[in-house]
């Protein structure tokens, strides 16, 4: 079985949940992740919003579309990286998620994180960072490091919906994916040739 059938199976897994009642009566639809199966970068946001609830796919709203633009200024294509959710169903009035719902979520998104097997993920937010952390700690603490989780590196900037309601910050997610692509530059140049 190839990744592609394998995050299938997972997605049709999440589709038949229904463990936290509050999220699957007022869903739509699930969102579960889109883009590289083989992506070296994966960026874990904290859940679906309107829009992606509609449609299916994380991040097409306002702030998908400043991800695009994030993604288009380091260089790389939507199709290049993999895009997930702390949860994979829309809170309702895009509330955040609680503890139990993130906790509900978090074997899917460890099975996606193994299935992809990305080198690096990229939290965008408190709260993908917390949950995917295990730390209480606010996210203008957790940026600029690099921690490890499972042999990959995770970085953490904020969201970009923050973004959205605080523009002054965009040189701070600038920096932080600056911060990303020395860190992958870094280990290229200090991996071993084969």
């Amino acid at each position: 079985m190839n990744k592609l059938q394998m995050l299938s199976m997972l997605d049709e897994q999440v589709v038949q949940c229904t463990k936290c009642s509050d999220l699957v009566s007022n869903r739509s639809r699930t969102v579960f992740g889109t883009g590289n199966s083989d992506a070296k970068v994966m960026f874990i946001g904290e859940a679906p919003g309107q829009k992606e609830d509609e449609k299916g796919e994380p991040f097409v709203g306002p702030a998908g579309q400043l991800l695009t633009n994030i993604l288009t200024a380091c260089g790389w294509k939507r199709e290049d990286v993999y895009i997930a959710n702390i949860c994979k169903c829309r809170p309702p009035g895009n509330r955040t998620p609680i503890t139990e719902e993130a906790t509900n979520c978090r074997p899917f998104l460890d099975l996606q994180i193994k299935v992809v097997n990305p080198k690096y993920i990229v939290c965008l937010g408190g709260c993908a960072a917390q949950n995917l952390l295990g730390v209480k700690t606010p996210i203008s603490m957790l940026r600029g490091q690099v921690f490890n989780l499972n042999n990959r590196k995770v970085i953490c900037t904020f969201h970009p919906s923050f973004l959205l309601h605080n523009p002054g910050r965009k040189p701070d997610v600038w920096e932080d994916m600056q911060f990303l692509i020395k860190t992958m530059v870094e280990d290229e140049q200090s991996a071993p040739a084969n």
